[in-house]
């Protein structure tokens, strides 16, 4: 199965999708800010990487942007998993890089396929 990396600044969103993730057989890299994930991104590159937008600091759009430049990130499949569910939200995710794009609140089902489209 995949490592994936998931970059979420609200404790209980990181958790859900911790567990969806690893009742799938998934290995997980927790996350708690767009800087702490660009870091270990880098430290060892995730198959796919799953992201808020809104967080402090830096923005999970702006998260993709610094991923795409970088040559050991640019190729790894990015998830935005937001609670911004307007259509605009979803093409401005997918100009900054991002693979998929779900809206809170989500299903395990929804997580699960959006992980399939990117990985296969």
């Amino acid at each position: 199965m995949s490592t994936v990396l998931v970059v979420e600044d609200t404790p209980s969103q990181l958790e859900l999708i911790n567990n969806f993730l690893l009742e799938n057989g998934h290995k997980v890299i927790k996350a708690y800010d767009a800087k702490d994930g660009l870091d270990k991104a880098v430290a060892q590159p995730p198959d796919v990487i799953i992201t808020d937008v809104v967080m402090p600091g830096m923005s999970g759009f702006e998260f993709c942007r610094q991923l795409k430049k970088n040559p050991l990130t640019e190729k790894v499949p990015i998830i935005i998993c937001s609670s911004k569910n307007q259509e605009i939200d979803r093409i401005w995710g997918m100009k900054q890089g991002a693979d998929a794009y779900i809206t809170k609140p989500f299903t395990k089902q929804e997580l699960l396929r959006a992980l399939q489209s990117v990985v296969d």
